[in-house]
């Protein structure tokens, strides 16, 4: 999987979670579960969203990765690889 795939799946899974999210206004480095006032639990949906969407184990060790769309998706190419 390459970044932009990746990024995509990010977002999609994002979106899947929390619908009508602006993601065209995160930045890269933002964290997202602020910037969408993510609680516990719809960032738990997410982490299993995206491990659906990518069949990728995700362990509660991982979840610091995936804050920030840059971060998720680098966490899903180095997992791909």
């Amino acid at each position: 999987m390459n970044h932009k795939d990746a990024l995509d799946v990010v977002k999609e899974s994002i979106a899947a979670v929390i619908p009508g999210a602006d993601l065209a206004a995160l930045g890269p480095e933002d964290n997202f579960r602020d910037a969408l006032e993510m609680d516990s639990l719809d960032f738990l949906s997410f982490i299993e969203t995206l491990s659906e969407r990518t069949g990728i184990r995700i362990d509660d060790e991982d979840t610091t990765q995936l804050t920030t769309l840059s971060g998720s998706a680098g966490f899903l190419v180095v997992r791909t690889a």
